[in-house]
């Protein structure tokens, strides 16, 4: 079986060589990390900022029902890490990192990690530019 090795959610800079460091085992060949980084520009828009927010005991229990399903359903070490606060362009904001017995496992698991965040996870993300600010929910831009 599996198991959750950080789920993190904080203001400050996420580590990524950590929670890689963190999954690694000798017995997982596979390790596949996503990165997300802010943007400049989304579709049309620009993008100065952008601020995250969440109720931090529902997303970090969210955060961890996530991590601890995929590290069952593929035998895998997992770590996540998102970020709260303001971001700049080109900060990271979220990490998914899975280690798996072999790649093809550890790109779906990774996969799965940051859809389910995506999804599920109580996280709020507010859009600064030249045109104003919006609440942004998923892909959509909402005023």
């Amino acid at each position: 079986m599996g198991k959750v090795i950080a789920v993190i959610l904080e203001a400050g800079p996420i580590n990524v060589y950590a929670l890689v460091d963190s999954v690694k085992d000798l017995h997982l060949g596979g390790v596949v990390t996503f990165t997300g980084e802010v943007r400049a520009v989304t579709g049309d828009v620009d993008t100065s900022k952008l601020i995250y927010e969440a109720h931090p005991s529902m997303a970090g229990a969210q955060m961890r029902k996530i991590a601890y399903e995929a590290a069952e359903m593929w035998d895998a070490n997992v770590a996540i890490a998102h970020r709260i606060g303001e971001l700049a362009p080109g900060e990271t904001a979220v990490v998914c990192v899975a280690a798996c017995a072999h790649r093809a496992q550890a790109f779906e698991c990774c996969r799965h990690l940051i859809d389910r965040i995506k999804e599920d996870v109580p996280i709020w993300k507010k859009e600064f530019g030249a045109s104003g600010d919006a609440w942004i929910a998923g892909d959509e831009r909402k005023a």
